[in-house]
């Protein structure tokens, strides 16, 4: 084991704030910790941590809070009073939008793919609960839902209203910024318990989390794979993943990053975004019974079960690894199979 005290960052970086202006949504830095339980249930051949982001201070938490932190800065620079976005009924980023936009004195619309349920899903309750108007599509084609999105663009414009369209997943560049931090601040958090990272194993579905973690570990100095468990079809996300990565690395002060770092696994996609799998819901009962953690079966579960994977095919044998906990606790009550 390395001792406390022997490792340091060697690397900081503080975004511009004209070019990336910033709304606090975050009191500190979320906890990073061992989980020996698991761990020992997994054989004691790798050594597992865990950073939960799912305790992140807004409505149940999540790792999209970081995206935000920087998407609701650039709309406030830009004198917008609504935010849109869109994504699944039940994602984690439209809800954490509702927070951010309450947070911020901003109003915020969210469509959301279909079909509805009766009575409303926990996703869309939430919500609404936040203050957010839900518009829902009839079906679960992206097209429809995109051409909601648009038409609620033009009805707020021309209404007098002064919209920013928040991406999907809050992806892009200027999201991945808070992504970038996170990967300094699992840099640092690390340094102060005295160890080093083999390896991050992170749920992508956007690409957005999976790039910033790489290229702020690599600013931080650390040479840390960033294993991304792919929840949506893999070789189009490795491109998104490629696409930030190749971005962020154009901005001074951070560092670029091989192609070759980017690491996809497609094993544990299942049936597709949101659809449950077995191998999920057993590593999250083991989780949950070890650790007393509980994890959603959207994103985390799958991430999940990819680190179990590959810890019992031996492929982490004297590893220390991170677990990217992304948030998403409201999912375990989804009504999957509707």
């Amino acid at each position: 084991m390395i001792r406390a005290g022997t490792i340091r960052r060697v690397v900081t970086w503080i975004p511009d704030p004209q070019r990336f202006p910033r709304f606090a949504l975050l009191v500190g830095p979320s906890p990073l910790t061992p989980l020996p339980r698991f761990s020992a249930a997994l054989g004691g051949r790798v050594e597992v941590w865990i950073k939960r982001e799912d305790l992140l201070p807004l409505a149940f938490g999540g790792n999209k809070l970081r995206n935000l932190e920087f998407l609701v800065g650039a709309a406030l620079a830009a004198g917008a009073d609504t935010l849109v976005t869109s994504g699944r009924r039940w994602s984690n980023h439209a809800r954490l939008t509702a927070a951010a936009g309450a947070k911020a004195g901003l109003a915020v619309h969210v469509v959301l793919s279909g079909p509805p349920v009766d009575p409303p899903n926990p996703g869309v309750r939430l919500d609404e609960l936040l203050g957010a108007t839900v518009h829902q599509a009839a079906t679960d084609d992206r097209a429809e839902r995109t051409a909601i999105v648009d038409r609620v663009l033009a009805d707020l414009r021309q209404g007098g209203r002064h919209p920013y369209l928040v991406a999907i997943g809050g992806t892009g560049i200027v999201g991945a910024i808070g992504q970038v931090l996170a990967g300094m601040e699992l840099a640092d958090g690390a340094a102060a318990a005295g160890v080093r990272p083999d390896t991050v194993v992170v749920p992508s579905a956007t690409g957005g989390t999976q790039a910033g973690l790489l290229v702020g570990l690599r600013t931080a100095g650390l040479a840390t794979a960033v294993h991304g468990v792919a929840v949506t079809p893999p070789e189009p996300l490795r491109s998104q993943v490629a696409a930030i990565v190749s971005g962020l690395g154009g901005i001074d002060g951070l560092a670029q990053v091989d192609d070759a770092d980017i690491l996809l696994d497609g094993s544990q996609l299942g049936g597709g975004y949101g659809r449950p799998t077995e191998e999920a819901a057993e590593a999250t009962r083991l989780l949950a019974r070890t650790e007393g953690i509980l994890v959603d079966p959207i994103y985390t579960a799958k991430a999940l079960a990819g680190l179990v994977a590959l810890a019992r095919d031996g492929a982490l044998d004297g590893r220390r690894v991170v677990f990217w906990h992304a948030g998403g606790s409201p999912g375990l009550f989804e009504p999957l199979d509707a």
